[in-house]
């Protein structure tokens, strides 16, 4: 029994995750200093995020200087901004002044054409069922994996084989993931590799 036990455990990784006990803003700084150690560990160069304003996008690349690790941040697509905030002019540019890369674009599992169907007509489009699926981690899961796509779709994660997404609940970081990108035409090729920290 034991040399089977001992057998298994080769082919198995033990390392920790984070769970907070309850989500939001506050858990940003422990997320992204948990992005920089796992980075730094699996030789991996892009964290992309989800930043309304820029502030998170700022606030990781301060606690990620130094690695060699690009920031990509992901804002809300325009058709958000009255109603949850639009990216801060003053924000952006000191990040890319940085380094950091932005993009604005639709949505990819939610707030696209498949959104205005579901208002005038009713129903639940197919992104959206796999959204809320998502949802069922979390806010922040949803979001990860979400930004990850528009930004492979935007051209920028080309021959990324692994990255690590970051989002959060409401504002802020309290949800990690590695993840081996795909773009949206491609979408169920997108692999969650571990979990880095969510919300309990």
């Amino acid at each position: 029994m034991r040399d089977r036990l001992r057998k298994e455990e080769r082919y198995m990784k033990k390392r920790e995750l984070i769970l907070f006990d309850k989500p939001g803003p506050k858990n940003t700084e422990a997320t992204l200093k948990a992005v920089r150690d796992r980075a730094c560990e699996l030789g991996i160069k892009t964290v992309v995020l989800a930043t309304t304003t820029g502030k998170t996008a700022l606030r990781a690349l301060d606690v990620l200087e130094g690695t060699g690790v690009r920031v990509i941040g992901v804002t809300l697509h325009a058709g958000c901004w009255k109603k949850y905030g639009a990216p801060a002019p003053k924000l952006i540019r000191a990040a890319e002044e940085r380094g950091a890369r932005f993009i604005t674009a639709t949505h990819t599992l939610m707030g696209n054409v498949s959104s205005a169907v579901r208002e005038k007509l009713g129903g639940a489009p197919d992104c959206e069922l796999i959204s809320y699926t998502y949802y069922t981690f979390g806010q922040g899961m949803k979001v990860a994996v979400e930004v990850a796509v528009m930004a492979a779709d935007a051209g920028l994660l080309e021959g990324e084989r692994e990255i690590i997404a970051v989002a959060g609940t409401g504002t802020g970081a309290d949800t990690a993931v590695v993840l081996s990108p795909a773009y949206s035409t491609d979408f169920f090729s997108l692999k969650i590799r571990e979990v880095i920290a969510m919300p309990r």
